[in-house]
C-alpha cells in the first residue's frame, strides 16, 4: 500500500512589495520553505510564479533580507531620515483557498484561523475558523483609478458565503472520498512505464471535484502552482466522539459531504437539472476506528455510508404566494426518465450495486401534493429497471413516516430498524485491518486483496448505498438515517470486538452520543438548505417529550418559514456566485439583475448539450455496468504515466511527506497535554456517563429521561409506600400527611429512580455509598504495588529535613542591650553552604557566569548586523557562494 501524500505547507505568511506578493510556505517544523510569487503590475490578469525550489531556515531568511533591501525605497529629499521598507509582512495564514475575480483585479483568499475538529487514522481534519480576502494589484498601476461602482457589492455577496460556518479541510487525508476508497490498494497500471518505483512511495488521488466547494476558486491557477499549495475544503457537517469501554477508545465519526452541483436554498432548488445532479444531495459517511493504532496499514477501520437528495425529476414549488405548503408543480413530463437515468449512473460509478431508494414522502392525502413524487419516482424506477441486469436492479421501499408518527399505535422507530435490517445486510459494511470478523454474510466480490503482506489482514468493501428522500431531505430523512446508522454501528462494534452482539439498546450512552451527532448534522444540514433547525427532530419521532418538542418544532417551523420568504433569494445569489455558476462581466446583466437563475443550473437551458453515447434503453454507462456490484471508481483507480486518476511521487521525501507521526504529535512545538484534540474530544465517561451510575460501561441501557408523569408518579408511590413501612418498622410513627410531603419531595432524575427501584427490589435498609474501589481496580491490581502509609522512621526523617530547611531561612531578631551593643540569636539557626561554583545558586535564583570578551563580540555583532543589515562581503565568501550556485544549477 502506497503512503498518502502528506502536504507540507502547513504554515503560509504573505509579504507584500509593491510590484509583488510573496507567499512563504512552510512544514509544521519550518525547516523546509517554499516560495509563491504573484504579480501586482496587471490589473486585471492573474501572474502567479511557482519556482518549485526547496529552501532551508537560513537560505529563506537571505532571500527575505535580499528582497527588503532590494525593494526599498531611497527618501526622496536630503532631509529625510529615513527609507521606506522595501518587504512589509501582510498577513500569516493556514492554507489558499483560491483567487477570485468580479469586474477589476484578483483577489487571494487565505485560512487565517483554524481548528482541529476530527483525526482519522493519525490525519487531523481542520474546521475553517476566519478566512481573508486580499486585494492583489496595486492601485499605482491601474489604469483607470476610479474602481467600479458594482465591485463593492460583488464583493459583498461574495462574502455572504460564511467560510466559518461548516467547512472543513485536511493536508494530507482526502475528505472529498470515502474511506473505502482511500484504503483501496493503488494499483500499478500498464501504462506505468517505470514500474514500481524503489523506496517508499506516496500517492495522491485527485479529489471528488462534486464535493469540492472551492474548485471553481483554483480553476485560474491550478496548473501553475505546485499541488502543495492548493488547499480543498468541504462543505456540510463533521463531529468526533471518544466512546471509552473500560480504557479502550474508539473513535466514532460522521461526515456529512455536501454536493456543490445544483446547489441552493430550499424553495429555489428542488428536484435535479439536466445532468442529473440533484438538489440537496449529502452523502453521510459513518467511521469507526480503534484508536490503539492509528497507521492505515495497521489499524481496524469500519464504515458505513449512505445518501439523501430530492426525488430526481423537474418539479418545483411556486412561493409567489405566502403559503406554507407552497404546491408541487412537475415542471416538465420526462416519460423516459432521463433525468433520474443519470442520477442513478452516478450512483452506480460511486457506490456500486445494490442502490436501495427509501423513499419517505406521504402515500395518502385529501389533496394529492407529496403523492405527485412517489408516482412520480415509482414510475421512473419501474422504467429503468427494465434494462438492468436481474442482480443489480434497483430496489425501492416506501414508508409514509407522517402517519406512522401520527398514529399513536403505530412505532415508526420499529418500523425504521426493520428497513435498516434490510439495507444493511444487502450493502454490508467497510471493514480494514488484523482480525476482523464479519457478522454479515459478505458476496465474494466484496472481499478484496488487502493492502498489507498480514494474513490475518481482512479487507471488505461496502457494495451499494441506502438512497433516503422525503420532500425537503431534512427531518424525515435525518431520523431514517439515524436508526440505519445505529443498525450499522452496532455490527461495527461487533466486528472491532467491542461487543459480542450486534445490537445496540435505545437510552444508552454510545447511542445517546450517536444521537447527538445525527441531531448536530441535521440542524447544520437543516440551517443550510432550509433556514433553521430541524423541525421534527429525533426525539419527535421516538414520541419522547412531546410537549417540549411540539414548542419547539413550532418556533422552527417559524423560523424556516421566515428565511424562505426573505433571505433565501440572497443566499441563492451568493452561493451561485461562490462556485461560479454565475461570473461576472462588465457586459451583461448584473447577478442581482437576473430574473431567474435556471438556465445557470440547466446546461440544456443555454444550448450546451453534453456528447454522450447513452440512449433510451441503454442509460448506463457499460463499464460502469461491467464493474457492478463493485464501485467504477474504486476499480478503475490506478497509477498510470498521464497522471489522469492518481499522482505518484518518489523518494527521497522529507520524513513528514510520509509519516503521520509527525503532524499529529508536532515534535517541533511544545504542546501541554491539555491542548491535544483526543483529550478534549466528547468522551463517553466524562461527559455521557451519569456520575451516580455504578456500571461504567458505554453500552448499559440508562434509564430513559423521557418518561410519561404516570411512570414517574408511580415510582414516586411505590418508594413513598416503602419509605412508610420502613418508617412504621422502625417505631417511629408518621402521619399520613408528612409522608405524602415526602413523596412530594422525591427526586425524579433518572438515576435516583434506578437506586429506588433496586432498593425496593433488594431491600436494603438504606441506599450504599459509591467509593472509588467500586469503579476502579487498585494499584496492586494494576500495577502489583500497593501505596500504604508511610512508617514512622519515613516521617522521623522527612520531618528533620524539613527542620533543617526552616532553620536555613530562619532570622534572628536584632535585640539592643542597655549597653547599646546588639546581641544577635543563634539558637536555631542554620547556616547552609551551597556545593556548587556559583556564589548563589537556589532553585529561586543564580548567578550568571561570566562572559568573556570573544563572546561579547560575537553577540555584539550579530545584534548590529539585525539592526544595520547586511555588511559587504568578503572575495573568500563570494568564491564559496560562487561554487555552491554553481553546483546547485548543474
Amino acid at each position: 500500500m502506497a503512503n498518502i501524500k502528506i502536504c507540507n505547507l502547513q504554515k503560509i505568511v504573505l509579504y507584500e512589495t509593491k510590484a509583488r506578493f510573496y507567499v512563504v510556505g512552510s512544514n509544521n517544523s519550518e525547516d523546509l520553505f517554499k516560495v509563491l510569487k504573484i504579480d501586482r503590475t496587471e490589473p486585471t490578469e492573474l501572474h502567479v510564479n511557482d519556482d518549485k525550489l526547496e529552501y532551508s531556515r537560513s537560505e529563506i531568511q537571505d532571500l527575505l533580507r535580499t528582497l527588503e533591501v532590494g525593494n526599498r525605497t531611497k527618501p526622496s529629499k536630503p532631509q529625510s531620515q529615513k527609507s521606506t521598507a522595501g518587504l512589509a509582512r501582510t498577513i500569516s495564514a493556514f492554507g489558499i483557498l483560491g483567487f477570485v475575480k468580479f469586474l477589476e483585479g484578483y483577489y487571494i483568499i487565505l485560512v487565517t484561523k483554524r481548528r482541529r475538529v476530527a483525526v482519522i487514522g493519525g490525519h487531523t481534519i481542520y474546521k475553517v475558523e476566519d478566512s481573508s480576502m486580499v486585494y492583489i494589484p496595486n492601485d499605482t498601476f491601474s489604469y483607470n483609478k476610479l474602481p467600479h461602482p458594482d465591485e463593492a457589492r460583488y464583493v459583498r455577496n461574495f462574502q455572504n458565503v460564511d467560510l466559518s460556518s461548516n467547512f472543513y479541510f485536511s493536508y494530507s487525508y482526502d475528505l472529498t472520498h470515502t474511506l473505502q476508497h482511500n484504503l483501496t490498494p493503488v494499483m500499478m497500471g500498464t501504462s506505468n512505464p517505470g514500474g514500481s518505483p524503489s523506496g517508499p512511495t506516496v500517492y495522491r488521488d485527485n479529489p471528488k471535484m462534486k464535493y469540492v466547494w472551492n474548485s471553481f476558486l483554483w480553476s485560474q491557477a491550478r496548473n501553475d502552482v505546485h499541488l502543495d499549495w492548493v488547499t480543498y475544503i468541504i462543505h456540510g457537517f463533521l463531529g468526533q466522539v471518544n466512546i471509552n469501554t473500560f480504557g479502550r477508545s474508539v473513535y466514532v465519526a460522521v461526515i456529512a459531504r455536501r454536493s456543490n452541483q445544483f446547489a441552493g436554498t430550499r424553495f429555489l432548488k428542488r428536484g435535479a437539472n439536466s445532468e442529473g445532479y440533484v438538489a440537496n444531495e449529502i452523502e453521510t459517511e459513518q467511521i469507526v476506528q480503534d484508536a490503539s493504532v492509528s497507521l492505515f496499514k495497521r489499524g481496524r477501520y469500519s464504515s458505513f455510508v449512505q445518501i439523501r437528495g430530492s426525488v430526481p425529476g423537474l418539479w418545483s414549488q411556486d412561493i409567489s404566494n405566502m403559503v406554507p405548503k407552497p404546491p408541487i408543480n412537475l415542471d416538465r413530463a420526462d416519460p423516459y426518465a432521463c433525468l433520474a437515468a443519470s442520477h442513478f449512473n452516478q450512483l452506480f460509478e460511486r457506490y456500486g450495486s445494490p442502490v436501495i431508494v427509501i423513499n419517505l414522502v406521504k402515500k395518502r392525502e385529501r389533496r394529492k401534493r407529496e403523492a405527485i413524487l412517489s408516482e412520480q419516482l415509482v414510475y421512473a424506477i419501474n422504467y429503468l429497471n427494465q434494462f438492468l441486469p436481474p442482480r443489480d436492479l434497483i430496489q425501492y421501499i416506501a414508508l409514509d413516516m407522517a402517519r406512522y408518527t401520527k398514529n399513536p399505535k403505530l412505532n415508526v422507530i420499529s418500523r425504521l430498524d426493520s428497513i435498516a435490517d434490510i439495507v444493511v445486510k444487502q450493502t454490508g459494511i467497510f471493514l480494514s485491518g488484523p482480525h476482523l470478523e464479519p457478522s454479515l454474510p459478505v458476496r465474494p466480490e466484496a472481499r478484496c486483496d488487502p493492502p498489507s503482506d498480514d494474513k490475518s489482514f481482512t479487507f471488505i468493501k461496502q457494495m451499494g448505498v441506502a438512497r433516503t428522500n422525503c420532500v425537503d431531505c431534512l427531518d424525515r430523512t435525518n431520523t431514517a438515517q439515524f436508526v440505519i446508522g445505529k443498525y450499522a454501528l452496532g455490527h461495527q462494534f461487533y466486528c472491532l470486538g467491542v461487543l459480542d452482539s450486534p445490537k445496540l439498546e435505545f437510552d444508552t450512552d454510545t447511542v445517546r452520543m450517536l444521537e447527538d451527532l445525527y441531531e448536530d448534522m441535521g440542524d447544520t444540514l437543516a440551517l443550510q438548505y432550509g433556514g433553521s433547525q430541524l423541525v421534527h427532530s429525533i426525539r419527535t419521532y421516538r414520541k419522547l417529550s412531546r410537549w417540549t418538542s411540539h414548542s419547539r418544532d413550532i418556533k422552527q417551523s417559524l423560523s424556516r418559514y421566515y428565511s424562505n420568504t426573505f433571505s433565501d433569494a440572497d443566499k441563492q445569489s451568493a452561493l451561485n456566485l461562490f462556485l461560479g455558476v454565475y461570473r461576472p462581466k462588465l457586459t451583461g446583466p448584473s447577478l442581482w439583475d437576473l430574473p431567474t437563475d435556471y438556465y445557470l443550473h440547466h446546461s440544456e437551458a443555454m444550448g450546451q448539450f453534453t456528447q454522450s453515447n447513452r440512449t433510451c434503453t441503454q442509460w448506463f454507462d457499460m463499464e460502469n455496468i461491467q464493474a457492478l456490484p463493485l464501485p467504477y471508481e474504486e476499480v478503475k483507480k490506478s497509477i498510470n504515466s498521464s497522471g489522469e486518476e492518481s499522482i505518484i511521487l518518489e523518494t527521497p521525501l522529507h520524513p513528514e511527506c510520509i509519516d503521520p507521526y509527525f503532524d499529529y504529535y508536532r515534535l517541533s512545538e511544545l504542546t501541554t497535554l491539555m491542548e491535544l484534540f483526543c483529550i478534549n474530544m466528547p468522551q463517553s465517561t466524562r461527559d455521557f456517563m451519569p456520575k451516580t451510575a455504578a456500571n461504567v460501561s458505554p453500552f448499559t441501557v440508562r434509564v430513559s429521561q423521557s418518561k410519561t408523569k404516570e411512570e414517574l408518579s408511580s415510582y414516586q408511590k411505590s418508594a413513598a409506600r416503602v419509605l412508610a413501612e420502613r418508617l412504621i418498622t422502625a417505631g417511629s410513627p408518621k402521619t399520613s400527611n408528612d409522608i405524602a410531603s415526602s413523596s412530594e419531595g422525591t427526586s425524579s432524575s433518572d438515576e435516583e429512580l434506578a437506586e429506588t427501584r433496586s432498593d425496593i427490589s433488594v431491600g436494603k435498609s438504606r441506599k450504599q455509598e459509591l467509593r472509588m474501589k467500586d469503579k476502579f481496580p487498585s494499584t496492586k491490581e494494576v500495577y502489583g504495588v500497593e501505596i500504604k502509609n508511610p512508617a514512622r522512621q519515613t516521617i522521623s526523617i522527612y520531618q528533620r529535613f524539613v527542620s533543617v530547611d526552616l532553620n536555613s531561612r530562619s532570622i534572628c531578631p536584632e535585640i539592643p542591650s542597655i549597653r547599646g551593643r546588639t546581641k544577635r540569636c543563634m539558637k536555631r539557626a542554620t547556616k547552609l553552604f551551597p556545593a556548587s561554583v556559583f556564589s548563589l545558586d537556589s532553585s529561586y535564583e543564580v548567578t550568571p557566569p561570566m562572559v568573556d570578551r570573544t563572546s561579547r563580540a560575537v553577540y555584539e555583532t550579530c545584534v548590529l548586523r539585525g539592526m544595520v543589515g547586511a555588511q559587504p562581503c568578503f572575495v573568500e565568501d563570494l568564491e564559496i557562494y560562487k561554487k555552491f550556485v554553481q553546483g546547485k544549477n548543474m
